[in-house]
């Protein structure tokens, strides 16, 4: 069994016993391999995301946490590679590792069988690189508009002068530019501020309130971003700050 396989095979044998643990002495005999093989295996694969974990104690071992991985796919060959161009789509973007990412994912639960007939394909297209420069999405961005949590933000305009502010995460925005479209405390406002302007970014305990703002009104505004270079500031009718 080559590496691949048995990482997979790891994660499968795991699941099927989840939540009770294997230790790594009863996996090396399972794969027949050495202790430190799948202690380095299982090192490998907390690595890339999967969630498997260390139980100490005389009965410990490692275990799976199943409501937070996938089962096998049933995908094909075809859909792994559509898959794949459809996330190539995003190089450019403050995306482009978390699309790689997924897709390192759906690839390392598909059957083996499908994978390689995936990876032949694959192999038969070939994908354009942008070129573009890429700015990640702040982590502590992703997270504070997933949890709905007030963040405070030091924000330098277009002559580097910055102000803090508290606001409100509602969601990005992306042309030529990105930005995080957010209530303004201080304006009182819905504002986008550029990522590459956010000086410092810092969550805060408080819960945001619940705000009645369409985002899909702000379609304008994408459009109109993409010809103003000069822009730090920006309120859903356009007017520059």
């Amino acid at each position: 069994m080559n590496r691949t396989d048995r990482l997979y095979a790891l994660v499968e044998e795991l699941r099927a016993v989840a939540p009770r643990p294997r230790s790594a002495r009863w996996l090396a005999g399972r794969f027949e391999v050495s202790t430190r093989t799948i202690e380095r295996d299982l090192r490998s694969l907390q690595d890339t995301g999967v969630p498997v974990y260390a139980e100490p104690g005389r009965s410990g071992g490692y275990v799976l946490d199943r409501s937070r991985s996938l089962p096998p796919l049933t995908i094909t060959a075809a859909e792994a590679t559509a898959l794949a161009a459809g996330l190539h789509a995003l190089a450019g973007t403050p995306f482009t590792e978390a699309a790689r990412s997924a897709l390192h994912k759906v690839l390392a639960v598909m059957p083996p069988q499908e994978r390689d007939r995936a990876a032949g394909l694959a192999a038969r297209v070939q994908l354009i690189d942008s070129g573009a420069a890429v700015l990640p999405v702040p982590r502590v961005l992703q997270d504070a508009l997933a949890d709905a949590r007030v963040v405070r933000l030091s924000y330098a305009d277009r002559h580097g002068a910055a102000t803090d502010r508290l606001v409100e995460p509602l969601g990005f925005l992306g042309g030529e530019r990105w930005y995080l479209i957010a209530w303004c405390r201080l304006r009182g406002a819905t504002r986008g501020f550029r990522f590459d302007r956010i000086l410092r970014a810092e969550a805060l305990p408080e819960q945001a309130p619940r705000r009645q703002v369409d985002l899909a009104g702000l379609d304008v505004l994408g459009r109109e971003l993409t010809g103003l270079d000069g822009l730090d500031v920006l309120d859903a009718s356009g007017e520059r700050r």
